[in-house]
């Protein structure tokens, strides 16, 4: 049976995972404490999951997910890497991640950055630039009318084209936004990234922008996380986004 490897395995990577196993896959989680904290995550899962350390789900992995925070990516382990193909989750949030100046000044891309330390693996973004309680619900079989489609950029064809069988096989379709250097185009604060998704969108924000005015002026939240069922995304419309696309000051960015 194919195995997917999980470096990360909070909200993205956990959803993924979901995918995975309900697609027939295999999956091995890992994180930075240690497999004996994923006992419920993998229990969840079912028999199809275990759990195991970042180097342990890399060399096992036919693929590997990282989803961890972009200032933690120097720890990947780039040796067990070597070889695979790698679905780079990650988003650079300087007021979590710190200042990393080169993105700053829009010299590369975090996905760059990542394959950069990763030399002997290939790297492809994606799964980036949708909510995570979005994975779920917008996932359909192939050939499904209303199916969604996720952007994904990489510098090795082959790659790509095996990142786009396997994204398939969860229940999406793929558009090819180019090579990594073109990743900004559904990176945050871009016109593909997480609101296209949204069944509405700006109720979301305005509900997300009371929920920040609370909990600014309270210190708490009592009410409710906004929820949204989602809508689907056409690769057509997709792609007419990524085209769209500026890049915008990374001072801005928020959290999702």
């Amino acid at each position: 049976m194919p195995t997917l490897g999980f470096i990360g395995s909070g909200n993205i990577g956990s959803r993924i995972a979901r995918l995975a196993v309900a697609a027939g896959i295999d999956v091995v989680m890992s994180n930075s404490r240690g497999p004996e904290t994923l006992k419920d995550t993998v229990a969840a899962l079912g028999e199809r999951a275990g759990g195991a350390t970042p180097e342990e789900a890399a060399r096992v992995g036919d693929w590997v997910v990282v989803s961890v925070p972009l200032a933690a990516y120097r720890q990947l382990p780039a040796a067990a890497l070597a070889g695979r193909t790698v679905l780079d989750t990650t988003n650079y949030y300087p007021f979590r991640d710190g200042h990393f100046p080169e993105l700053d000044a829009d010299r590369t891309t975090s996905s760059e950055l990542v394959q950069a330390h990763l030399r002997g693996a290939h790297v492809v973004k994606a799964f980036n630039s949708i909510g995570e309680q979005h994975i779920a619900a917008l996932a359909r079989p192939s050939g499904a009318a209303d199916r969604s489609a996720l952007p994904i950029a990489g510098d090795a064809p082959e790659a790509k084209a095996e990142a786009a069988a396997l994204i398939d096989r969860l229940g999406f379709d793929t558009v090819d936004a180019g090579p990594l250097a073109e990743s900004w185009r559904f990176e945050p604060e871009t016109a593909p990234y997480v609101m296209p998704y949204f069944r509405d969108p700006e109720a979301f924000a305005r509900s997300v922008a009371e929920l920040g005015e609370e909990l600014r002026t309270s210190g708490s939240v009592r009410g409710a996380r906004p929820v949204d069922a989602g809508a689907p995304l056409p690769a057509g419309r997709l792609a007419t986004l990524l085209d769209e696309s500026t890049r915008k000051p990374t001072a801005s960015r928020v959290m999702r």
